[in-house]
């Protein structure tokens, strides 16, 4: 123990922790002055120095020289003193100070300061870990999957650091292997059982933000601002830009020549469909613009039930609807409003029946979800097939098939589906 090179005790520490050398120094003292403080029940009088680079460590114990010793801890007599060191020269009331040589706090004391920094250099390391992480929620980070499990992906950044990816905030066609790069943004940063949970999203709406900043410059520099974005990950999205530019077209800047800048973001995130349209304040014309591409014949705002009522040609239903109804949820999320949608009748057959005049056959939510998906009347109902149906108004098999029978027994011909 006497001859214990403390270099590579410290050494472990030191490196690659990421601690500054006041912090450590700190931690250093603090853990020998607590079993200073065990061993001699004081640690006041002691002096610490401690050299991390070489591995040195020096303390020195300071006590008031006496003729007689009330306090052991703090005094020493001139008898004792005389017998240390036979030739010298001090005199009662001056400060003697010696050296403590580690070997005598004894072995165990030595791996109980071993462990004691060991877990207080961990601490240290979780909270910079946690903070610098909570700094990063909303910026987009690049690690290399480490882990796959069912239910999340273990990700390891360029210091080694684990990063979780649940399987609820990945992209449904995300598919990943170890060794594979991914891309995420830092969405929630905690602490579980006294250690930092860092958790990333590829589906939250800010790391598109953050993918459309890394490759439009109008965007990074602020010429142009995403004002909204609304997502249904890995189907389709919308984005609503504005340029404080005149001269600058948002929509074309986004998207770049040839569709040159958007396809990247597409590719990210696995042929997400993205729908970049002009932001505007006028709340008609934000619609038309978030039901593209299609066509809308009037629209009636219902301010009470912040509902829009729009008639559109039948041949543009389906466009307004979208695949699985997926426009016109987003374009429900981008106005902040429920939309319903009504064929244009003009020229429809004069003995087809509004979906409303069944009301007492049909269940009223089952008219509202028809009508809410371009449904208006009977006809529209009987000329489509039962799986359009479902799909679009998302009701089941029984439901369609009795809503039919009910709307077929109002024709003398029925109509074939």
């Amino acid at each position: 123990m006497e001859g214990l090179n403390l270099a590579q005790f410290f050494a472990e520490f030191k490196e690659g922790k990421g601690i500054d050398r006041a912090t450590l120094m700190s931690v250093l003292e603090d853990i020998f002055r607590t079993q200073l403080a065990k061993t001699y029940g004081t640690a006041e009088n002691f002096d610490i120095i401690i050299n991390i680079d070489k591995g040195d460590l020096q303390i020195w114990r300071n006590r008031t020289i006496v003729e007689e010793v009330e306090d052991p801890m703090l005094e020493i007599s001139k008898a004792e003193v005389d017998a240390k060191e036979p030739d010298n020269d001090f005199e009662i009331g001056e400060d003697y100070t010696e050296e403590i040589p580690l070997a005598s706090f004894g072995r165990r004391a030595v791996l109980n300061l071993r462990q004691n920094l060991s877990g207080r250099i961990m601490d240290i390391d979780k909270a910079n870990l946690f903070n610098y992480y909570k700094d990063k929620i909303g910026e987009v980070v690049v690690g290399e999957v480490y882990q796959v499990w069912k239910k999340e992906v273990l990700v390891r950044d360029d210091a080694d650091n684990e990063l979780v990816l649940p399987k609820s905030e990945q992209i449904p066609s995300d598919f990943f292997r170890k060794g594979d790069s991914v891309k995420a943004v830092v969405a929630k940063v905690e602490m579980k059982n006294n250690n930092p949970s860092i958790i990333l999203s590829r589906t939250a709406s800010v790391f598109l933000e953050r993918l459309f900043e890394q490759e439009v410059p109008e965007i990074f520099d602020g010429l142009i601002t995403i004002k909204k974005i609304v997502r249904i990950p890995g189907d389709r999205a919308k984005v609503a830009v504005e340029s404080y530019d005149d001269r600058i077209d948002p929509v074309g800047a986004c998207v770049g020549v040839k569709g040159s800048r958007i396809h990247g973001i597409v590719r990210e995130l696995r042929n997400e469909s993205i729908d970049v349209i002009s932001w505007t304040t006028n709340t008609q014309l934000l619609i038309q613009r978030a039901l593209s591409p299609a066509k809308i014949s009037t629209i009636k705002i219902n301010e009470e039930e912040n509902k829009a009522l729009i008639t559109m040609d039948s041949s543009q239903v389906s466009l307004a609807v979208g695949k699985n109804g997926s426009n016109i949820r987003l374009a429900e999320l981008m106005i902040g409003m429920d939309i319903e949608i009504f064929r244009d009748v003009q020229g429809a057959d004069d003995d087809d029946v509004l979906l409303s005049s069944f009301n007492d056959e049909i269940d009223q939510w089952v008219i509202d979800a028809l009508r809410k998906v371009g449904f208006d009347t009977a006809k529209d109902v009987l000329r489509m097939s039962n799986e359009d149906i479902m799909e679009r108004a998302d009701l089941d098999l029984e439901t369609v098939e009795e809503v039919k029978k009910i709307l077929q027994a109002e024709f003398e011909d029925p109509m074939e589906e």
